[in-house]
């Protein structure tokens, strides 16, 4: 009997499995570009891809120089305040100095000098000389009353119809319409340089419309007193006349749309919606009008405002 141990081998049995090769061998052999004969592009080319990782890993950090202060980004806190720091930072206006005259003058008449000012009678600075003659020099004192005539706060009360009074602190006549009218007209120039581009024209009618009224004068009256070379002067003063003459026909239809009802005043002001109050004072200033004779013709006064452009 042929043993067993010396038959042929069974062609049927499984090859025996080539040992694995350990890390380090697959290492050496990835080194020398090839393991058990067949290509190692795909291992290189990952090592060769990881390899400038590891060095730029490898490579000791830079060394950042701090930034020099005031340069690049700040801190959101100082960013914030920023714009507030730079309105701080920016000059202010230095106050502007009184006229030691002006301030003479509020000392003595605080009442025509002080926190409220008035139309000055015509003739002051005469008058103010004469009582004062150790106080004022001429000259120091017309400058000093060309600026207070010239200022916004004077002509505002000028403006406002108000009378004039005298140092003492009464009050005299009131200021001649022209003056008003002027006044006015200034103060409109003013606020048109503060306020570009604003249309201020319908304020400016209003106002002399208002002056006209206040003035006691006929329209055409008043017209002839303050007509001027100025053409658009002119033209405002046209449209408050026209503006005037517009309301003045509406109260005289009314009156006659009362005298021809036949009803009383209350009665007259439930039928057209209106507020008796307001129907009386129309009514009463329609009847003032129609009687009411043509004014004579204004003089002008004789002096103009102390120093005044």
């Amino acid at each position: 009997m042929t043993d067993a141990s010396t038959a042929a081998p069974n062609t049927n049995a499984r090859n025996a499995r080539r040992p694995r090769q350990d890390l380090a061998e697959q290492l050496q052999q990835l080194k020398t570009g090839a393991s058990d004969g067949a290509p190692a592009s795909s291992d290189a080319q990952a090592s060769a891809e990881q390899q400038p990782r590891q060095q730029q890993e490898q490579r000791p950090p830079r060394d950042r120089k701090p930034r020099p202060q005031g340069q690049g980004q700040q801190p959101r806190q100082q960013q914030g305040r920023k714009p507030q720091a730079q309105a701080q930072a920016q000059p202010q206006r230095a106050p502007r100095k009184v006229n030691p005259v002006l301030e003479r003058l509020f000392e003595l008449y605080p009442q025509l000098f002080g926190a409220r000012f008035v139309p000055l009678k015509l003739g002051v600075y005469e008058e103010l000389i004469a009582r004062h003659p150790e106080d004022f020099k001429a000259e120091d004192l017309k400058i000093a009353m060309g600026q207070h005539a010239r200022s916004t706060r004077y002509l505002e009360a000028v403006a406002a119809g108000l009378a004039r009074h005298d140092l003492d602190g009464n009050a005299l006549d009131p200021v001649a319409p022209e003056h008003v009218h002027h006044a006015i007209l200034e103060l409109h120039r003013r606020r048109m340089h503060r306020n570009p581009g604003e249309d201020l024209r319908p304020q400016l009618v209003a106002r002399i419309a208002k002056a006209i009224e206040a003035s006691g004068l006929d329209r055409e009256a008043y017209a002839v007193l303050v007509r001027s070379r100025d053409a658009n002067n002119n033209a405002v003063v046209d449209e408050a006349l026209a503006e005037l003459a517009q309301q003045a026909a509406k109260r005289e239809a009314l009156l006659r749309a009362f005298e021809a009802s036949g009803r009383s005043e209350q009665e007259f002001a439930d039928m057209y919606g209106m507020k008796p109050g307001e129907v009386t004072r129309t009514l009463e200033r329609a009847r003032a009008e129609r009687q009411a004779p043509a004014p004579a013709a204004p003089v002008a006064e004789s002096e103009s405002e102390p120093a005044a452009d």
